[in-house]
């Protein structure tokens, strides 16, 4: 697959283990070696500010997309090049959703899973088509892709909506299968749904 963007949700918090930071950071600077344009939520906090400042450290372009309700000297990074401001936490996922070739997930809590599912909702619902990925580093995710799984086994996820989530346990996999992506959702299942 063909992209020259990516979004990354993960969380505005750095957590309590140091690796996950390192991931963040690592996944930053592989957006800017690889001339991807980095957007993300715009925070100067957690892990969302350690992908973002390793991106900008290597030449990136980072493009932060934040709500107007956060206090700028605190949560959002105002020294970004490139900060776009909005009214909702909705029109900001909205405004990622349109505006990335694809959709990360690293560690992170309400919000990040907020944004996965909302993003794994619309691709679902045919609204969209790019990837979305999950890292699992460490295990991080493994209870919420056993009960994706459980959803599946249990026939509320039909097995294309299913594969069209990507789980990848580092970055090298993460990367891997984004080049290798293809959309799994059927074709006539969507034409039932929609007009």
């Amino acid at each position: 697959m063909k992209y020259n963007s990516l979004a990354l949700y993960c969380g505005s918090s750095a957590g309590n283990n140091p690796n996950f930071r390192t991931l963040a950071a690592d996944f930053g600077r592989r957006c800017a070696e690889k001339q991807l344009t980095l957007y993300y939520g715009g925070a100067s906090i957690g892990l969302m500010a350690e992908a973002s400042n390793a991106a900008r450290a290597l030449g990136g372009r980072v493009v932060g997309i934040a709500p107007n309700f956060f206090s700028n000297r605190s949560v959002i990074d105002t020294s970004l090049d490139e900060l776009i401001l909005v009214d909702s936490m909705s029109e900001r996922k909205q405004l990622l959703e349109s505006s990335a070739d694809g959709f990360v997930i690293l560690p992170g809590s309400y919000g990040t899973m907020d944004e996965f599912f909302e993003m794994m909702t619309d691709a679902q619902l045919g609204l969209h088509s790019k990837p979305i990925a999950i890292v699992n580093a460490e295990g991080y995710y493994d209870h919420l892709v056993a009960q994706l799984e459980r959803f599946r086994a249990d026939g509320f996820l039909r097995p294309f909506h299913y594969d069209l989530l990507i789980v990848a346990n580092d970055l090298d996999e993460l990367f891997d299968k984004l080049d290798r992506y293809e959309n799994s959702n059927d074709q006539d299942w969507l034409k039932l749904i929609k007009k």
